[in-house]
């Protein structure tokens, strides 16, 4: 089969879960598995004076367990975050708990709802200690959430030598905060877990995960094993966009079938979803951005206010990144940026779809708007004015990001003619003029991002089989990204092979040998780039076996890829298939030779870009928000499958919108959640999304043999800041110049009425 990649084809794996067939972790049938129940703290900070299971012991069959019973060390850290030991999560909690959902005890039933009384007998005595939810607040160190350590600040960065001078060559300097507001990963599948001991004393586990190989190492090194006493399987899973990895709950459910010799398992509700498994954003930024008044941009100063929760990890890390962005599309001359990452009594955070890349572009782009509106000019005009150029790359930013490719105002211009941007100024011109309460606002966002951001690499194997198909083993793995399709497809194109002849293999730990898993918009570009490696590594074993059987040189075979078949070139006959030649290897016991296994590492990351522009219609009446139009160039680089991208732009879009308009975790001040189920937390329905309207672009980029982007991010990040812009813009006339996102009813109403009594 030739020329399938760039063709639109339909996911394979769709029809199983259109039609119910998928399997998840709590589908898998474990005969005889116990329930496991955790016990949570409903304190977001106290002291734990007793914890009384009699009751609970009690329940045949019932087993309970605390943290005196349980010989696990604190969760370990990645040792890059530097952050304080003593500030690293216990398992369970002994002595303090620390946010509402803290684990405190392990119950164990023969059934999920016996699990759910048992672990209401447990009875935990607490001595409440003051709470600190606020980002500022915590970092005034007055609540000490780890006392011993002195501090709230888990994680510092700042510049050795601040700049006084930063902004002396500016003649207008705008300042302002931008507030990412924490949000929920919330995919359809909660986590879910299961575990069970073999004969031969191996750990079997079943996760609902994004990082099977990760996981494996993980608990093999937390619970004293060697990995490969351990094996991992991760069936299909229904999302994870972040949310999903190793978790304390995986790593208790272990140790639990360990010590109980028995098969357990544990899947979570949507609202103990909605308190224990990472929180994503909850991030503020104080900018400060200078520049002359013809709208060059010279200079920008930042302070990142990270939350990284109750217990810090990866979410205290993500300002980093955000860091790393700061520059976004813009040559930027000067750029200086402190970090303070927190601990406050909240659920932990964690990466969200984007993680520390949608922060920076929301900041930097709300900014661009005020500095436009500060010189009184049109915002498409400044970005013009400001974009990096595009025979500028590879490009150096001065917050140190080398950037590989991009054409940033290419992508303005086509989302600019498509939106009918200079009719849509005009029209709320006229609409302004003519008074009424219906106001008009056009938002703009133009972004760059980073995927792969720490140029992992990835494993890739190829096998053909006896009837001469194709076997592809995979460390990346899917949650509903489309591996399944994507993959088959860079290999058949590269064997010659229908796309039904090869099959995708990932997720378990004994069939594929290694791994990174999936995260940061990588997939693609090193997962397919190393099938695709693989692919032609077999490809050329085939041809000097092929030469071998027809007595021909090697190095005169070519594969006709049309019609999958090897022969000399020049010569079309005589000429072996795929499936001639495998069995006559496999009859020779040789068809392991048409095998091949690749690690793709590359030598940086990269960085797909693209502009956003929404329309809304504002009532000032009400404050709602009616969202209208949404216009997105998303560029990925080379698209393997536009159908699958499509998709992929479309969840996030409507991931941004939902942060720009709807979705906030909140907490009130005892620390307790205030929207812990989908009654009370805002995810918008199809309903209330408009149908998007995308527009292709292609620059490739030269750091895998693909020139593929990642692309499952790019929605989330690039539509935020531009719906966040257009509510802005449609009551700005009125005197609102900011106000912090999500931009529901309440908060434009709230922001109009202080606006008016403002100007009395």
């Amino acid at each position: 089969m030739a020329n399938v990649i760039g063709q639109r084809v339909r996911r394979r794996e769709d029809p199983r879960f259109l039609t119910g067939a998928g399997l998840y972790v709590d589908d898998v049938q474990l005969p005889g598995a116990k329930r496991v129940t955790f016990v949570r703290s409903d304190w977001a900070h106290a002291r734990i004076l007793g914890i009384d299971t009699s009751a609970v012991a009690e329940i045949p069959g019932t087993r309970v367990f605390t943290a005196a019973d349980v010989d696990l060390p604190t969760n370990p850290l990645p040792p890059f975050l530097g952050i304080d030991a003593r500030m690293q999560r216990p398992f369970l909690a002994s002595d303090t708990v620390r946010f509402v959902g803290d684990i405190v005890a392990i119950v164990v039933t023969d059934g999920r709802e016996l699990g759910v009384d048992a672990a209401e007998l447990v009875q935990v005595e607490y001595d409440s200690l003051p709470v600190v939810t606020n980002l500022r607040d915590a970092a005034r160190d007055e609540v000490l959430l780890f006392p011993d350590v002195g501090t709230n600040v888990c994680m510092r960065h700042a510049p050795e030598s601040p700049d006084e001078h930063l902004f002396d060559d500016c003649e207008v300097v705008t300042s302002g905060t931008s507030v990412s507001q924490r949000i929920a990963a919330c995919p359809i599948e909660p986590r879910s877990s299961a575990a069970v001991v073999g004969d031969d004393a191996r750990l079997t586990v079943w996760l609902s995960t994004q990082t099977p190989h990760q996981d494996r190492d993980g608990l093999a090194g937390i619970l004293g094993l060697d990995p490969g006493r351990v094996r991992v399987i991760a069936p299909d899973v229904g999302g994870g966009f972040g949310g999903k990895g190793l978790s304390a709950e995986d790593v208790l459910l272990a140790w639990v079938a360990r010590a109980l010799g028995e098969p357990v398992r544990w899947t979570e509700t949507r609202s103990e979803n909605l308190v224990a498994m990472h929180q994503g954003r909850a991030q503020e930024i104080d900018f400060e951005l200078g520049g002359d008044r013809n709208g060059q941009i010279k200079a920008l100063r930042l302070k990142i206010l990270q939350d990284g929760g109750a217990y810090p990890g990866l979410g205290a890390f993500l300002a980093r990144l955000t860091a790393m962005m700061a520059s976004g599309v813009y040559a930027i001359p000067k750029i200086e940026i402190s970090i303070e990452a927190m601990v406050t009594n909240t659920t932990p955070t964690g990466p969200v779809r984007g993680a520390g890349r949608p922060e920076a572009t929301q900041m930097l782009e709300r900014a661009v708007d005020m500095f436009a509106a500060d010189l009184s000019m049109d915002p498409a005009e400044v970005r013009r004015r400001n974009f990096i150029a595009p025979d500028a790359f590879p490009y150096t930013t001065a917050a140190g990001t080398l950037y590989d490719s991009g054409n940033y105002v290419g992508a303005l211009d086509r989302a600019l003619e498509t939106a009918g941007y200079e009719q849509l100024r005009q029209a709320q011109a006229e609409r302004r003029a003519q008074g009424g309460t219906l106001h008009l606002g056009i938002g703009l966002s133009v972004y760059v991002e980073v995927t792969n951001g720490i140029s992992e690499a990835e494993f890739g194997a190829v096998e053909i089989t006896q009837d001469g198909a194709a076997i592809v083993k995979t460390g990346s793995f899917s949650q509903g990204q489309g591996h399944e399709t994507t993959f088959a497809q860079i290999v058949a194109q590269r064997l010659g092979l229908e796309l039904e002849q090869v099959s995708v293999i990932k997720g378990d730990t004994d069939v594929v040998l290694r791994g990174s898993g999936t995260y940061g918009s990588k997939s693609t570009q090193i997962g397919g780039a190393a099938a695709a490696q693989a692919s032609e590594a077999v490809v050329e074993q085939a041809k000097r076996l092929v030469a071998e059987e027809l007595e021909a040189n090697p190095e005169d075979m070519v594969l006709d890829l049309g019609a999958g078949r090897f022969h000399v070139a020049g010569a079309p006959s005589p000429s072996l298939t795929w499936g001639e030649l495998a069995q006559r290897l496999d009859e020779q016991g040789r068809l392991t030779e048409l095998s091949a296994e690749v690690d793709f590492a590359p030598s940086s990351p990269t960085f797909p870009f693209g502009a956003h522009v929404a329309v809304v219609e504002v009532d000032s009446e009400t404050g709602s928000v009616n969202l209208q139009r949404v216009i997105a160039v998303d560029d990925a680089g080379h698209i393997i499958n536009p159908l699958v991208a499509e998709g992929q732009v479309h969840g996030g879009l409507a991931a941004g919108i939902a942060q720009a308009l709807h979705e906030e975790l909140t907490y009130d001040e005892d620390g307790n959640p205030m929207n812990s189920n989908l009654v009370t937390y805002g995810i918008p329905g199809a309903g209330e999304l408009p149908f998007f309207e995308r527009v292709e672009m292609v620059t490739p980029t030269p750091i895998n043999p693909l020139g593929a982007k990642g692309i499952g991010e790019s929605g989330t990040i690039g539509v935020t800041p531009a719906v966040h812009n257009a509510v802005i813009d449609a009551v700005s006339h009125l005197g609102v110049r900011q106000l912090d996102m999500p931009a529901n009813g309440q908060t434009v109403w709230r922001a109009i009425q202080e606006a008016a009594e403002r100007s009395q």
